[in-house]
């Protein structure tokens, strides 16, 4: 009576992907940094800048995730409530 969800995972292939998607982006806006002919405060400005951006991103990126699994275990109890209940339930029994 009780359906227990499959969790997801990734494949390996998926998660090589990504990993190197984000060393390939990483690597090049390096390179593009340190090639850009500006002053040296210029260019390291820019630097810092990128790793606001994936510090804020990563962050934003947990944030998600979390406030997702909060929702599935509040889904979980609730349903776990209303099985005892049903489970308590007798339609036969008189009023």
């Amino acid at each position: 009576m009780s359906e227990t969800p499959v969790k997801q995972q990734n494949t390996a292939a998926f998660y090589g992907q990504a990993v190197l998607s984000f060393g390939v982006a990483a690597v090049a806006t390096t390179i593009g940094i340190f090639k850009l002919e500006a002053d040296t405060w210029v260019r390291a400005f820019l630097g810092i800048a990128v790793l606001y951006l994936v510090t804020s991103a990563f962050t934003l990126a947990k944030v998600i995730r979390d406030r997702q699994e909060a929702g599935q275990i509040v889904s979980r109890v609730d349903q776990a409530r209303l099985e005892k209940l049903l489970a308590a339930h007798d339609p036969f029994e008189k009023l």
